[in-house]
């Protein structure tokens, strides 16, 4: 059904404070879906479901959906067209102020339709969260998806940010009139593979690093609030024939009891100083690396030095680094300070 009938239904009109643009396009919900790559042992993440429409080519692929809405309105649109998806668990709250570590003990995948004007903090909330995602499939403005897979000389702090946890790549451009109402701008489907160094720590699962909260003082929600939905033991859509089966008198499993949350753990210092790094590298984009690195503490002796060992030409701007030469470097500059 087209958003704007079943928001009607509901008696909801769209707020454009939240960025509430509902994709319509089944075919590219479905392609959104398929990019994932998800099988019935997957557990998902989904960031502001909206109206429901991605979920329920999620709960079709996936062992169990998570789905986090602010709009406390939708909620009743959501429960009523999920009302047949038993592995999709509907929260109430601000992903942004929420731990993934309450839901999920092992690395995850996040597919969302993000709001626009939130996509680089649910980033970084998420990536520096644990544990963290394996891949992120996500809708996004036309414009921040282009800095995302950004190539030196044209780097950002935002594209160094993400690429630093794994490959970026473009799945989809969107137009426009995907969307209802209709955005001003062009969207674009990205995807993101975290790499397995960054999924774990010390070769731990866990969970912890709680990320950063919004500072936008209208989207302040009170603590999440699962909705409730009916228990499900094994989440994994049935066979025809095994829910035959069961419906026949095989025998109700009874429901299993929500994974333990694993300890916290500690900072990673390789990510810390790595970080430190780069801002100090973007932090006033006109100046060359060598002046911006003084912000380190370091003296111009010390950082000439670390820049020679790391074969970075000093006067290079930090947009024209790579990856690889951050990382380079970081390692060097860790070597001098102690």
């Amino acid at each position: 059904m087209h958003p704007k009938h079943l928001l009607d239904r509901y008696g909801i009109e769209p707020k454009k404070s939240l960025g509430q643009n509902f994709l319509h396009d089944e075919g590219l919900l479905a392609k959104i879906a398929a990019a994932a790559e998800l099988s019935f042992d997957d557990d998902v993440l989904e960031v502001g479901p909206g109206l429901g429409a991605l979920t329920r080519h999620l709960c079709r692929r996936a062992r169990r959906v998570v789905a986090v809405e602010l709009d406390q309105r939708l909620l009743p649109a959501l429960e009523g067209e999920l009302a047949d998806c038993d592995n999709v668990e509907i929260v109430h709250g601000d992903v942004l102020a929420l731990d993934p570590a309450d839901w999920f003990t092992a690395p995850y995948a996040v597919v969302a339709n993000v709001p626009y004007y939130i996509t680089a903090a649910i980033l970084r909330h998420l990536l520096e969260s644990r544990p963290r995602p394996r891949r992120l499939v996500l809708t996004m403005q036309r414009e921040v998806a282009d800095r995302l897979i950004a190539k030196p000389p044209d780097m950002s702090l935002l594209a160094v940010s993400v690429q630093y946890y794994g490959k970026v790549r473009l799945v989809s451009a969107v137009k426009a009139g995907a969307f209802w109402p209709r955005p001003d701008v062009d969207s674009a489907v990205v995807r993101i593979d975290v790499e397995e160094r960054h999924l774990w720590s010390a070769g731990e699962q866990g969970s912890g690093g709680a990320g950063e909260t919004t500072e936008d003082g209208r989207r302040t929600t009170d603590e999440a609030t699962p909705v409730a939905r009916p228990p499900t033991a094994d989440r994994r859509p049935r066979p025809e024939a095994e829910s035959a089966s069961a419906d026949a008198g095989g025998g109700a499993v009874p429901p299993a009891p929500p994974p333990p949350r694993s300890p916290a753990l500690p900072p990673d210092p390789n990510e810390a100083r790595f970080f430190r790094l780069v801002r100090a590298g973007f932090s006033e984009k006109r100046k060359q690396l060598k002046n911006n690195l003084r912000s380190l503490g370091l003296g111009d002796e010390a950082i000439a030095a670390a820049l020679e060992q790391a074969g970075i030409d000093g006067r290079r701007r930090a947009e024209t680094l790579a990856v690889a030469e951050w990382e380079r470097l970081a390692e060097v500059v860790a070597d001098a300070q102690r």
